[in-house]
């Protein structure tokens, strides 16, 4: 796994940070939270872009910054207890990913700052004001990219030609989704396909979920982007191979899991941005005052070796344009 070296390298890293705080105190030491909608291993691709982000910038842990990690594992019924953790540690900032994960922090908190990371329409679900302007205590980086969906539509039927049935898996919690949905909808009906809807929660609703899932018989799986999908990759990705179901997530580790391929905003590059955010903030910046980003960087995934079981072909034009192949 691509992901392996870093993650056990993170693990480490984060085991050692309170103990490099303790001895390197030197000067001003900025306390930043980070909410993680997983655990370290999993967001080691995350974390550390973000980290590296911040040591450009000139932050050095356990000398001028110390980062309090919070892992929600997958669960968003922990985040206000993760939060409540944070606040009572005073950080003077918060970084969290996800639209849950920010509306709790935004329900927690008025005063402390906090950074959103790839969030959906922020605007459309009460997040800020608005981008160029956000007001409060929240400003970040926005993942929603008008289209989006259809591309991702379009790629399928490229290599897919006569698809005409596609699952949806998505979670209802997580309301941004739904507009998301409705571009689906719309981009679906342009291409003659139909576009079914089945959800899960939680862990636990899942295997109700996929038995649904078989019973309607697709011709293949769009997962939708959620940190309870992306935590849960490697159940969900046993599923699809043994049903030999294509498979599109947003997150490009359900990829690496055995997904067909992602399409879509680069996560680790939005990490990295979030430092930017901190830095201006650490240094008197307003987050009202700072406008909401929209992703620069997009990124093809394609699984070669998936795509070989299924009994496909990768057009030579897809190829053409991935970012990442996996053989």
């Amino acid at each position: 796994m691509r992901l392996m070296g870093l993650a056990i390298m993170l693990t480490a890293s984060l085991n050692l940070a309170p103990l490099a705080a303790q001895g390197q105190q030197t000067g001003k030491l900025y306390r930043i939270g980070f909410l993680g909608n997983s655990t370290a291993a999993l967001e080691a691709h995350l974390v550390g872009p973000f980290r590296e982000g911040l040591r450009d910038l000139g932050y050095v842990e356990g000398q001028n910054i110390v980062i309090e990690y919070r892992w929600a594992e997958g669960k968003y019924e922990r985040f206000p207890a993760l939060i409540a953790e944070l606040l009572a540690q005073k950080v003077e900032v918060i970084v969290t990913a996800g639209t849950p994960a920010s509306l709790a922090v935004k329900k927690a908190t008025t005063s402390v700052p906090l950074v959103m990371v790839a969030v959906g329409d922020p605007v459309d679900t009460g997040l800020v004001a608005s981008l160029a302007k956000p007001g409060g205590n929240i400003t970040g980086i926005n993942s929603t990219v008008e289209g989006l969906e259809g591309k991702r539509l379009e790629l399928l039927r490229a290599v897919i030609p006569k698809l005409s049935h596609v699952a949806v898996l998505q979670n209802p919690e997580n309301p941004t989704l739904l507009n998301y949905l409705k571009e689906m909808q719309v981009a679906a009906q342009v291409l003659g396909m139909k576009v079914q809807v089945f959800e899960a929660r939680t862990p636990g609703e899942f295997d109700e979920t996929f038995k649904a899932i078989v019973r309607a018989r697709p011709g293949a799986l769009r997962v939708m982007g959620d940190r309870l999908f992306l935590h849960n990759r490697q159940r969900i990705m046993d599923f699809a191979t043994k049903q030999r179901l294509p498979t599109v997530p947003s997150h490009p580790e359900l990829v690496d899991a055995g997904g067909l391929f992602s399409f879509g905003p680069s996560y680790s590059s939005m990490h990295r941005r979030a430092a930017y955010f901190v830095d201006r903030i650490l240094k008197g910046g307003k987050p009202a005052d700072l406008p909401v980003e929209r992703p620069t960087k997009f990124e093809l995934v394609v699984n070669l070796k998936t795509a070989k079981a299924l009994g496909l072909q990768i057009p030579p034009s897809v190829l053409a344009r991935a970012d990442e192949v996996i053989q």
